[in-house]
């Protein structure tokens, strides 16, 4: 495929201190970004940041704030926005910040599903790093959950992050995308023990489910919806928008995270292309909340009048639809055969998908558990078994356990993963930015996802990073701030 797509993963870390509480959250988690024992640049430029556009032509005049967590805030002040979010901007690229009580680790951005992968695996390793230090500053034990819920009421997200061209606007993102983000759950979800919302349920494929309330709006932490719509592009706005997707899980399973980038690529290839497949689904919220907590696997989608599909033949008609009109890549053929050999064996076997999918190899550690201590789906236990699922500290996670068992899929080697922390070894924007880190933190001011910002001999430069520009390794390499400033100039010449 010719158009090639930039892609990154935010993700909000859940933790626990011992002897701390809900309210002493923000304080924590800004103390655990400040100390990171790891090379990093503070200077995050947030002029560009603009959270309350929406792609659909307006700006909202706030953004909802979820009631529970006001609750927490109340009578507290915790300094600046800029020293509350406590950025660091990593030698490979990557942010590392407090967003609202959460470490956030936003990786490098990348072309291929592969590296993605290993970056978001590198942030795990990150944040435990932190932790650790944090831990060992403040006395405190600390436990670091990669999910997306404390089962009290609150949820955090797992954000993608895609450039796309800003012509698609929302008329035709929205129906290109909807559908993909309902239903991809079945391959990508992370799974849940019980609901927070709604009826009582044994279990979930998707950890999210129960936060969403609107098909589409720009919010993040309240009326959270499938699609958002906040337009926040990180690039130049004439040209870019940043499709910004907060409806998927944090996964465990590195293919699992690739897969779940790869079905939204294949959509968005497919909107590039005008050929993706439209299916007006009559209540998406509904249809997103049925399919997490449908136990039978048979996926039923209402669509609008009285009709109805399935959530296997949505998958299906966007995998013959890129089969048939665009020229598919090596990440989008795997994509697609590795799904298909998925849904395939969940009508047929389901346990055979454990190794590939969390939210199976979480449900079959937990039926295992449960067979053993002859105990139903009501004992409270189970939540805590949920959680440790996600617990990042290989010596204490039960997704770690179930590795060393042979039951899911490997990690990425160490060989793999930690260079990973240090540098971006695709030719994106992230290796200009992580240079910038590594060899000219002296000069350097400033950092975006789109800028660099100098100052040398008393004067200020500022850098534009296109996001459709090579960035060579050979960058790293470089020794003088002058030399460095010039090379990017002639990229973006």
């Amino acid at each position: 495929m010719s158009d090639r797509i930039l892609a990154g993963i935010e993700t909000e870390y859940g933790i626990y201190l011992e002897g701390r509480g809900a309210e002493d959250q923000v304080d924590d988690s800004m103390a655990l970004v400040r100390d990171y024992p790891g090379e990093c640049f503070v200077g995050w430029d947030y002029r560009y940041e603009s959270p309350r556009s929406d792609l659909r032509g307006f700006k909202l005049e706030r953004l909802a704030v979820d009631p529970e967590d006001a609750k927490f805030d109340q009578g507290r002040a915790h300094g600046k926005d800029h020293e509350v979010r406590a950025d660091r901007v990593l030698p490979n690229g990557a942010r590392f910040y407090n967003d609202h009580g959460h470490p956030e680790y936003s990786t490098p951005e990348c072309w291929s599903l592969d590296e993605l992968a290993l970056h978001d695996c590198a942030g795990e390793t990150v944040v435990h790093r932190a932790a650790q230090a944090h831990a060992a500053a403040s006395g405190h034990s600390i436990r670091i959950y990669k999910n997306n819920t404390d089962f009290h009421g609150a949820s955090y997200g797992t954000h993608e992050s895609y450039l796309v061209p800003r012509r698609l606007g929302f008329e035709k993102l929205y129906p290109a995308l909807l559908p993909m983000l309902v239903v991809r759950q079945i391959l990508t979800g992370a799974g849940k023990v019980g609901s927070e919302q709604g009826a009582r349920c044994d279990f979930q494929l998707s950890q999210r489910a129960d936060f969403f309330s609107d098909a589409a709006n720009a919010e993040t932490l309240f009326r959270r919806p499938i699609f958002n719509t906040r337009d926040e592009p990180h690039a130049d706005p004439r040209d870019w928008i940043r499709l910004h997707v907060i409806c998927g899980d944090a996964n465990m399973i590195p293919r699992c995270t690739a897969r779940k980038v790869g079905l939204v690529k294949l959509a968005l290839q497919l909107c590039i292309n005008d050929t993706a497949p439209i299916w007006k689904i009559a209540d998406p919220v509904r249809a997103f909340q049925a399919i997490s907590r449908d136990s039978s696997y048979g996926f039923q989608v209402p669509l609008e009048g009285r009709n109805w599909t399935t959530g296997h033949e949505i998958l299906e008609s966007y995998f013959a639809a890129a089969e048939a009109t665009l020229d598919l890549d090596a990440d989008a053929r795997w994509t697609i055969q590795n799904s298909r050999s998925i849904l395939e064996a969940l009508g047929k076997d389901p346990p055979t998908v454990q190794s590939q999918v969390d939210w199976a190899a979480k449900r079959g550690m937990l039926e295992h558990f449960m067979e053993e201590e002859g105990i139903g789906w009501n004992d409270p236990s189970l939540q805590a078994f949920d959680l440790e699922y996600h617990n990042v500290d290989p010596d204490e996670s039960l997704h770690a356990a179930l590795r060393e068992m042979g039951s899911v899929a490997p990690n990425p080697s160490a060989k793999e993963l930690i260079p990973r922390i240090t540098e971006c070894f695709e030719p994106t924007r992230a290796v200009a930015r992580g240079a910038a880190v590594a060899r000219f933190r002296d000069y350097l001011r400033a950092v975006s996802w789109s800028s660099l910002t100098f100052e040398i001999e008393g004067q200020y430069v500022e850098l534009e990073l296109r996001p459709d520009v090579d960035y060579p390794s050979e960058l790293r390499e470089i020794r003088d701030v002058g030399t460095f400033i010039e090379a990017i100039k002639e990229r973006m010449a």
